[in-house]
Parts: C-alpha cells; sequence; structure tokens
C-alpha cells in the first residue's frame, strides 16, 4: 500500500473515532445535566424537609436550576483545567518542534494520535515539513560539498604547475605542456562557474523564458553542423533523421539542450562510432532521440545520471572537463517545457537519450 493510500486510511479511521467520541461526548454532558439537576433537586428537597419550610414552586425551580448549573460550572472548571494542561504539554511540544527547525535541526517530530483531535492535520504537517527541510539541508551541503570539490581540484592543478613553471631547469616542451594544462584547468573552471550561474538562474523562478514557434529540426541541423569539426576529427559517422516539424519553445534554452547532447555524444563515442539524431512527431508531442555507441551507462549511474555533479565515471570525466551539470541543465531546461527527457543504455553497445515535448497548439 502506496504512503497517501496508507495516510488516508489512517485519515479515514481517525475520523471515524472522532465521531464515535463525540456522540458519546454529548451523551455524558446530557447525562451530567440530567445528574446535575436530580442531585439540586433531592437537595434541596431533603433542606426544605429539614427546615420544614417550602418556598413557592417558582423559588423552588429557581433553586434547583442554580443548583444544577452551580454543580455543572464547578465540573466543567475542573476538567477545563485537566484538559487544558494536556493541550500545553501538546502546543509546548509543537513549539519546541518549530523552534528546534528554525535553529537548523530537522531530527524532530511531534507524536501523533486520535487524541490530538482537530490537530492531527497539524502535527502530520509540521512532521512533514521537518522531513522536507532535512531532506533540503543535505541536498544544500552536498551541493556545497561538490562545489568545493570542483572549484578545489583545477586550483591545486593551477597552483601546482604554476610552482612547476617557475623551475629554470624544465624544458620548453615541459613548459608548453604545464601551461596548456593550466589553460585547459581554468577553462574548466570558468565553465563550472558558467554553468552553475545558468543553473542558478534556471532555478530561480526568475529567468525569461520567450516560447515561440520556430522550425525545430533546422535548429538541431545547425547544431550538429557546428559541431562538425568535433565529430569529424574522430571519424565519427552521423545517422541524422529529421522530420519537419515547427515547435513551440523557448528557442534560446533548448538551444543549450541539444548542444549538451550532442557535445556529450561526440565526447563518450569512440573514433570510428557512430551517433544518431531523430526526430519525429505522434501529433500530441515532438520525440528526439540522440544516440551513441560506446560503453554505455549502467543502471545504477542511469538513476543519478540528471543530478547535479553527479558523473558516471569519474576518471572520464574529469579527462573530457566535464563538471556533471550538463545534465542537470539539460532536465532543468526540459522540465520547463512540460516535457521529459530519459536514458537507456546497453553496456558496451548503445546509449540512447530520449526527449518528448508536447506540440503545444
Amino acid at each position: 500500500m502506496s504512503r497517501k493510500r496508507r495516510m488516508r486510511s489512517v485519515k479515514s479511521t481517525m475520523t471515524k473515532a472522532q465521531r464515535v467520541r463525540g456522540f458519546l461526548y454529548v451523551v455524558c454532558i446530557f447525562l451530567l445535566i440530567i445528574l446535575y439537576w436530580l442531585a439540586a433537586y433531592y437537595g434541596t428537597d431533603w433542606l426544605y424537609t429539614s427546615i420544614n419550610k417550602r418556598p413557592s414552586k417558582v423559588v423552588v425551580q429557581l433553586i434547583n436550576s442554580l443548583g444544577g448549573m452551580f454543580l455543572w460550572g464547578l465540573t466543567m472548571a475542573f476538567l477545563g483545567r485537566f484538559f487544558r494542561s494536556k493541550q500545553m504539554i501538546f502546543f509546548q511540544t509543537m513549539i519546541h518542534a518549530i523552534q528546534s527547525m528554525s535553529r537548523g535541526d530537522f531530527n524532530v517530530s511531534v507524536d501523533n494520535n486520535p487524541h490530538n483531535g482537530p490537530f492531527v492535520e497539524l502535527v502530520d504537517s509540521i512532521n512533514n515539513m521537518a522531513v522536507e527541510l532535512g531532506q533540503l539541508e543535505k541536498m544544500r551541503q552536498e551541493f556545497i560539498s561538490n562545489v568545493s570539490h570542483e572549484i578545489q581540484s583545477p586550483l591545486t592543478s593551477i597552483s601546482g604547475f604554476s610552482r612547476a613553471l617557475q623551475n629554470e631547469q624544465i624544458t620548453p616542451a615541459e613548459r608548453k605542456h604545464y601551461l596548456e594544462i593550466i589553460e585547459a584547468e581554468s577553462t574548466r573552471l570558468s565553465k563550472l562557474s558558467d554553468n552553475l550561474l545558468k543553473l542558478s538562474s534556471l532555478e530561480s523562478q526568475h529567468h525569461p523564458f520567450d516560447p515561440k514557434s520556430y522550425r525545430l529540426e533546422k535548429q538541431i541541423r545547425n547544431h550538429i553542423l557546428a559541431c562538425e569539426p568535433q565529430w569529424v576529427d574522430k571519424d565519427i559517422e552521423m545517422d541524422v533523421e529529421l522530420e519537419e516539424i515547427t515547435l513551440t519553445a523557448d528557442e534560446d534554452l533548448l538551444s543549450q539542450v541539444w548542444t549538451n547532447l550532442i557535445h556529450n555524444a561526440i565526447k563518450f563515442t569512440p573514433n570510428g562510432g557512430t551517433i544518431g539524431v531523430l526526430l519525429t512527431s505522434s501529433g500530441k508531442e515532438v520525440v528526439i532521440r540522440i544516440s551513441n555507441n560506446g560503453a554505455g551507462i549502467s543502471e545504477e549511474d542511469r538513476a543519478h545520471i540528471f543530478e547535479r555533479f553527479y558523473k558516471a565515471d569519474k576518471s572520464r570525466n574529469r579527462t573530457s572537463g566535464g563538471n556533471g551539470l550538463g545534465l542537470s541543465i539539460v532536465k532543468k531546461i526540459i522540465d520547463m517545457h512540460q516535457g521529459t527527457v530519459t536514458v537507456d543504455s546497453l553496456p558496451e553497445e548503445k546509449t540512447t537519450f530520449t526527449v518528448r515535448l508536447p506540440l503545444l497548439e
């Protein structure tokens, strides 16, 4: 049974129990009123018999009513103090939990039971908020740790090879090699900074989103031609099949998607390999498949491939200059277009990224 179904079942059970308790409370109150009236009636009757004097019926009725109300008031005052003390303990527990979360401690949980009455959903909301804030805090800490690691690595290389250049005994070839490494690490650091700013802008909900109609197949073809020096240099065969499609979307944002996916395909395709780009439509959506042969992606890595800073092959990504943000940006842009992006891979055979975008009228 799913968590939502369990919650609905628990809430349904609580609702039935609350109705039964409410009915019992009404019955008890009715019985107490009768009991107090009888106590007042027989108590005053005993008093009148003792003093051998009985007032008029109106006075007797008034005294009985006031006596019953007095006994009822005493009982309610006692019960009020009893339940108020339990409520204060309950509210203090919730206040303590909220104060702990305000200090950054999200490992809190308020005990919930049917006796909380109308506050059951409030307690559930506080507990759910604590869990979600705890997950966000964990993601934030992991993000800071990953950013620090990704920045520290190129800085360490730049610092180390800069010191090596101060050695006057190194050969011109070694000097040129060290300078190339420093340039590559600087480019990598610049790309990391650019991707971080881009991802932050996309997640800020304030990034410009300007959908318009344009020819999608022309955009993808232009990106493939722009990358021609890279795939020609690796002797890669491009198998391209593009259907003529007019799409309403943000052209600039989707341009980043095709750039990332096509560059990744070229990067991880071996020399002499094949890259396939297929664009089709099914009436309600556009389907873009970008595939390449090569090492492939394991099932474990596919589950995390779109997470920030995640790298399926740490050593391979480091040598190729990747920082694990490209696919996160792709996922965010596709989500903004209410589409989906998935990956299928057969180890040592083929990897395919599939993008589906709705065709808006």
